[in-house]
């Protein structure tokens, strides 16, 4: 068996109770004694504090930075102003996704944030694609996400200046005399921040912020079903190599100056049929939301059928949404099936359960844009 790695906030989350799992290659927090459903309703009701520390930190050093990096994704980094962050698709040949990540311009260098499933590739993907005039830093700090409505008011106890931020903006600060890195971001569609922070002083850093009383440690099992809601898509299950980002619905993930017409149209891995799909509209299939009609969750892999028994597609997140009050999913259907209103079936367990096709978020978004 290969040995699970620990991030370094894994004593603090047994000694908090934390049910451990294995994921991504490490042991994290599935869920602590508040249970799932009453951990996501925290973090939508007051502030919940994630661990993302297995995610992939990455600086990449050299010549011009975002130029080079645009020959790897198809987002405009080289539009993006200092301290400020954007989400970006490592994009593949044949026009599927490899990852996605999250850039911040930093000033002299660029700062990544990769997933942890796919880390190791990543970097070998940025080693090989960017050659050697760049070198690629992979930096062992812990990640922190403090999500919910109530973020802004524990940080303007303990870092006034980080409620200054707007959202995707990231900045250099202090909490408690620890220095951080910070960014107005998040994974769960309310307003938070993203702290990165050296590995030594990261417990000391989560204890600081569990203290106040708002505050609740938050598994992976809410921070899924928080990203659901959102409609935020999951690498390796909403998006992969199979699907390209305009099947995906993420066509604004593609730079208005990538894109034909553009001061840098194309130059990243399979443009010529990403960009045909964002101007012929004639790809066969489209990632949508769904809504439950009963109560009983629709999981991954559940096939999708249409009212006249047609296979549409197949659920690729689902389960039950505590904020929605009802079964939540995403899925990929047939372009004909894509409308919202749309009804469809889920086959689950042989019964067919009526879901209606439904835009996303299924909550409404509490970013701070300023």
């Amino acid at each position: 068996m290969t040995q699970l790695s620990k991030t370094p906030l894994y004593d603090l989350h047994r000694e908090l109770g934390g049910k451990m799992v294995p994921f991504a290659g490490f042991e994290m927090p599935v869920q602590f004694p508040l249970g799932v459903k009453k951990e996501h309703e925290h973090t939508r009701q007051a502030c919940g504090l994630f661990d993302v520390s297995h995610m992939g930190q990455v600086l990449i050093h050299g010549p011009a930075p975002a130029e080079a990096l645009e020959t790897l994704v198809s987002a405009d980094i080289v539009g993006l102003a200092a301290g400020m962050q954007r989400y970006a698709l490592f994009t593949a040949e044949e026009g599927g996704i490899l990852d996605d990540l999250m850039v911040v311009n930093a000033g002299e260098h660029l700062y990544l944030v990769v997933n942890a499933a796919c880390k190791e590739q990543d970097i070998s993907h940025l080693r090989t694609g960017l050659g050697s005039d760049y070198r690629v830093e992979v930096v062992e700090r812990g990640l922190l996400a403090l999500q919910g409505p109530a973020a802004a008011s524990v940080m303007q106890r303990l870092c006034p200046a980080a409620c200054e931020l707007v959202f995707m903006q990231h900045a250099r600060h202090e909490i408690g005399g620890i220095p951080v890195w910070i960014s107005r971001s998040g994974y769960t569609g309310e307003d938070g921040f993203e702290i990165s922070v050296p590995a030594e002083q990261a417990e000391a850093l989560a204890r600081l912020l569990l203290a106040e009383e708002e505050v609740e440690a938050i598994g992976l099992g809410a921070r899924d079903s928080l990203r659901l809601e959102a409609g935020l898509c999951l690498y390796g299950h909403d998006i992969d190599t199979t699907t390209t980002p305009v099947e995906a619905g993420l066509i604004w993930a593609i730079g208005k100056p990538r894109r034909r017409g553009g001061e840098r149209a194309a130059g990243f891995p399979g443009a010529d049929l990403i960009l045909h799909q964002v101007e012929a509209k004639d790809h066969t299939r489209k990632r949508v939301g769904l809504l439950g009609e009963g109560r009983a969750p629709v999981r991954e892999g559940a096939e999708l059928f249409s009212a006249d028994d047609v296979k549409i597609g197949v659920v690729t997140s689902g389960g039950f949404g505590p904020s929605v009050g009802r079964p939540v999913a995403m899925g990929y259907v047939t372009i004909d099936q894509a409308e919202a209103g749309t009804q469809v079936f889920a086959e689950v367990r042989g019964k067919r359960l009526a879901m209606t096709v439904s835009k996303m978020p299924f909550v409404t978004p509490g970013y701070h844009r300023g």
